[in-house]
């Protein structure tokens, strides 16, 4: 179903277009120097009530050991079977995370370069600095640097969208402080834990399919922001704007999945509000299967269903975390091929394969998949 959008070319260095062509290359992140973020106006949102002590207690002090060193297993573990599987591994720089910094608008200390996904999105041969919304990444890019310009000097395009201020103008403080119901009504109303102030926007908010690019207004992606990336990728790129039936969204990659050109997965409890475009363009949109982590797990900035942030290695080849046998079995249903990795202990810092990585080279060439005009093409703020 697929159309090629433009002539087969030598595949550079970073060239990835999509979440399913063969994976060659690809940034893994970090839990070494993780630091717990203080406790903002965006981490109240996202974290459920019972963690609220955690951020407050800990926050701008490294993740304990306990919790450090069994990820740190399991991540080097993962590392291991990438390469093992023909890819090549690359890591961010260790960075102190911890170091107090102060700009005309705020003050904070950083958090960690563990979610490569959630900061650096690849689109053909560009790779993106996301602007994200939380003052404890303002300085997250600087574990990346080394490897950016290692890109660049090889041919890649590196761009850095606008970093926004992060004054109290982009927060809507009022936002954390109201009851998950009257948080509910807002988000139905448009409104989020962050104002149109500045542009922002997670990378891990977008999801690629080929010449289509998915993305989520929420509690850190907002509409200037998007606004920035649709004009910066112009004509060649379509940025459709999708909905989920989700009251509290941050990140797209536990909502919606492509597996392989027609097939991907959405999450049950909070599926697309409006799944036309997908229909129409022939795509199958299957049910995920319920996640394994028990209750007791922790999760303090993470749902559970991060059992469907999977890693594609190619349209065959899936890695999964081992427990989620659920998930497994669903995949394999459909014809995949799985690779089980322990990664639970990496869960507890907010993310799992696809969070942890940003694949900067894929086997592939810019492609359609059948999707038309983009949705909620109005750029006025």
């Amino acid at each position: 179903m697929s159309v090629a959008v433009t002539a087969m070319q030598k595949v550079s260095v970073v060239n990835s277009h999509n979440e399913w062509d063969t994976l060659q290359e690809v940034i893994v992140g970090r839990v070494e120097g993780a630091t717990v973020p203080r406790f903002e106006a965006g981490v109240k949102v996202d974290a459920a009530p019972k963690y609220w002590d955690f951020f407050q207690k800990f926050g701008g002090t490294l993740f304990p050991d306990e919790l450090v060193e069994p990820a740190t297993k399991e991540l080097n573990e993962f590392c291991r079977v990438l390469e093992g599987e023909g890819v090549t591994v690359r890591r961010p720089d260790i960075v102190d995370f911890t170091q107090v910094y102060k700009t005309p608008d705020f003050e904070s200390s950083g958090m960690y370069a563990t979610m490569p996904r959630d900061i650096l999105i690849v689109v053909g041969n560009e790779i993106i600095e996301a602007p994200m919304a939380w003052r404890s990444r303002f300085f997250e890019y600087r574990a990346y640097r080394s490897l950016m310009k290692e890109y660049l000097r090889q041919g890649a395009k590196w761009t850095t969208a606008p970093k926004p201020l992060m004054s109290d103008d982009l927060y809507d403080f009022d936002f954390a402080a109201k009851s998950p119901e009257e948080q509910e009504a807002l988000v139905e109303q448009g409104r989020y834990a962050i104002t149109e102030f500045d542009p922002c926007f997670d990378a891990a908010d977008i999801v690629r399919f080929g010449r289509d690019l998915f993305v989520q207004r929420s509690h850190v992606t907002n509409q200037l922001g998007i606004t920035w990336l649709r004009r910066h990728l112009g004509d060649r790129y379509r940025v459709h704007v999708v909905k989920f039936m989700d009251f509290n969204p941050m990140h797209i990659d536990a909502s919606l999945v492509p597996l392989r050109p027609g097939l991907a997965l959405i999450n049950p409890s909070r599926p697309p509000v409006d799944s036309k475009l997908f229909k129409k363009a022939g795509w199958d949109l299957v049910e995920t299967a319920p996640p394994a982590a028990p209750d007791y797990w922790k999760l303090p900035i993470a749902s559970k269903w991060i059992s469907m942030n999977l890693l594609s290695l190619d349209t065959e080849r899936i890695i999964v975390e081992r427990q989620e046998e659920p998930t497994q079995k669903l995949l394999k249903d459909l014809g995949f091929k799985v690779i089980p990795v322990d990664f639970r202990h990496v869960y507890t810092f907010g993310g799992s394969f696809h969070c942890l990585t940003c694949d900067i080279r894929r086997d592939g060439q810019l492609e359609e998949y059948g999707f038309s005009s983009p949705i909620d093409m109005d750029d006025r703020i």
